[in-house]
């Protein structure tokens, strides 16, 4: 198969039942299929990413020609990955787990940023938040979607986006400890 295709061009491939093309485009998009489930889904992130996949495959024939496709594939993963929530037993896989990122999954600029903050402390403040918050935070933030990217995955408008993801920030700064209170109280004992 031809290296230089593009991504509209392997879905035009996979849609006619080329194999190889698939596999493209799950090698593409794999990361940030896996860092949605992850969010969404914690532990279980690996199987609902894998059953996502097979699904989209089998949804390939309703995929809208020159739509894009990252979101389209999100979506399914992200709804695959509530499913496989839904369906485990153990309630403590639930919680988001940055600080236990799954293998292959490196550290983000985002990661970087956030030094002040402790992973114990970002992992407790994304935990306590609704899950369309978690949802809209990791789009944007961990696997990097536009706004007009999430307005696809999430379907609603780009508008809906910034309102949503502006409240799931605002939301994480509130759940988060205040670093100025923590800041001062170092400088006093150190």
């Amino acid at each position: 198969m031809e290296s230089g295709l593009d991504e509209a061009e392997l879905v035009e491939r996979a849609k006619a039942g080329d194999l190889d093309a698939f596999e493209r485009l799950v090698v593409l998009h794999q990361r940030a299929a896996l860092q949605v489930a992850y969010v969404i889904a914690g532990s279980e992130a690996e199987d609902a990413t894998q059953e996502a996949f097979v699904k989209a495959f089998r949804a390939l024939g309703r995929f809208r020609s020159g739509s894009p496709f990252r979101p389209w594939l999100l979506r399914i993963v992200a709804n695959e990955a509530r499913n496989q929530r839904r369906g485990a037993t153990r309630r403590a896989g639930l919680a988001l787990r940055v600080a236990e990122r799954p293998a292959g999954v490196e550290r983000s600029s985002e990661d970087a940023a956030l030094g002040a903050i402790s992973r114990a402390e970002l992992v407790r403040a994304v935990s306590g938040l609704p899950e369309r918050d978690r949802l809209t935070l990791a789009y944007r933030y961990f696997v990097g979607l536009s706004e007009a990217e999430m307005a696809t995955a999430m379907a609603c408008r780009p508008g809906t986006v910034k309102s949503r993801l502006a409240r799931a920030l605002g939301r994480l700064r509130q759940e988060l400890p205040d670093q100025s209170a923590a800041r001062s109280s170092e400088a006093n004992h150190g």
